[in-house]
């Protein structure tokens, strides 16, 4: 074996067992493992989880929170404040702010990431060629999926259209839209399934991101995924509006969202941040609501969105800590709901972004996070370290944290 760990925690209420790691895949699991290692991991109980998946990221406009603040903190005036900064970013610019969000997610446990990478024909591919070389220059450590997103629209920035195609050719892994930022969803729709279809591509939307129903498309897109013959192969982000639907027109729509297949990212850091700003009291959370989805058989998850800039101007690229934000402000902190929360930021995602060969079974490949916590349902709330991240079967992190205490009782 290259690793072994021994004597690590998998299930709650199951025995301890040892994984041993060979040639970039989970080789065996045993209660013992009576054979030597290039390296042995002491686990001594602690939790062994499958590598993160951050679902949904935008590296290229990552920490510019400090060139122009969004001080209203509304989504139009984040889309304006960016617009206005775009013209500004060079390669040098965006290769080392994507550099920087990369190391930080990296460090906290992301082994697999899809980050949505803009252009438009103002701005030209500028920053889009530098996260397809970062795809590949740290492929050892993050698999990468890039998804070619038309922010600025695509029938209303005449162009675009073009440069979808030419993302596609370039190396995009996935379609990305934006129906609400065009002048027809469903037109926009339309298109980017046409640009999907064409090239066999996975579609991702930034879909319905508002406060209220009027305008939604999301309807129009489960039937059109239907129709095409795209279930499972379509996500969305944001999709904030749901939570403003009456429960007699909620329950049919989220009945067809299932039946579509469409994957959720709910996206907390930001929707919190800006959602809810016209509201003068009670306000609202302006999430998409996660356990009617949970409950209707669709598949959520959680990502980042973005890291310090006009749409989420904090964060520090730790997954964990955007899931135990979850737990509070989408009611998922209840017994029968909190062990749903680690899935979404491991299994779910990896299913949503249809990752082969991802997990905890032999065979599967190697890439895993120890975590110092001794308990599976904890692993979330303890917001523990992660002592050792492994890519490939190989330690690309380790973190030693050592704590003195200066009191007696």
């Amino acid at each position: 074996m290259d690793i072994i760990l021994r004597k690590v925690r998998l299930e709650d209420n199951q025995p301890l067992v040892d994984v041993g790691l060979c040639a970039g895949k989970i080789a065996a699991i045993a209660p013992e493992l009576g054979m030597d290692a290039a390296e042995i991991i002491e686990a001594d109980g602690r939790v062994l989880i499958p590598g993160l998946v951050e679902s949904h990221l935008h590296l290229d406009k990552a920490l510019i929170a400090d060139r122009k603040p969004n001080r209203s903190g509304t989504l139009q005036e984040a889309i304006t404040v960016t617009a206005a900064l775009k013209p500004s970013f060079t390669k040098e610019d965006v290769r080392e702010r994507a550099e920087k969000a990369l190391q930080m997610i990296i460090k906290n446990g992301a082994t697999h990431v899809r980050t949505h990478s803009e252009f438009d024909p103002a701005g030209g591919f500028t920053g889009f060629k530098v996260i397809l070389e970062l795809k590949e220059k740290y492929k050892h450590v993050i698999d990468m999926q890039v998804v070619a997103f038309p922010q600025e629209g695509i029938m209303k920035a005449p162009g675009t259209e073009a440069m979808m195609h030419e993302a596609v050719k370039m190396g995009a892994d996935v379609v990305g839209g934006i129906p609400y930022n065009d002048f027809s969803a469903n037109d926009h729709i339309d298109l980017v399934f046409e640009i999907a279809k064409k090239y066999q591509m996975p579609l991702d939307f930034h879909q319905d991101f508002k406060d209220d129903i009027a305008g939604t498309s999301i309807e129009y897109l489960c039937r059109k995924t239907i129709a095409e013959g795209y279930q499972g192969r379509v996500s969305v982000g944001h999709m904030t509006s749901l939570g403003a639907f009456p429960p007699d027109q909620l329950h049919p729509l989220l009945e067809l969202m299932a039946e579509a297949q469409i994957n959720v990212m709910c996206l907390p850091a930001t929707d919190l941040h800006l959602g809810g700003r016209n509201d003068t009291y009670n306000v609202r959370r302006a999430l998409t609501p996660v356990r009617a989805l949970n409950k209707a058989g669709v598949n959520v998850c959680l990502g980042s969105n973005n890291i310090r800039n006009a749409f989420t101007p904090y964060g520090n690229g730790d997954l964990f800590q955007i899931a135990m934000l979850a737990i509070p402000t989408a009611h998922l902190g209840g017994a029968d709901d909190l062990p749903s929360v680690l899935p979404m930021i491991t299994t779910r995602v990896a299913k949503a972004l249809n990752i082969s060969n991802y997990g905890l079974k032999e065979g599967c490949n190697a890439d895993v996070v120890l975590l110092d916590t001794k308990k599976v349902s904890d692993a979330i709330i303890d917001l523990p370290d992660k002592l050792y991240v492994i890519k490939g079967g190989k330690v690309i992190i380790k973190t030693q944290r050592q704590t003195e205490r200066r009191y007696s009782i």
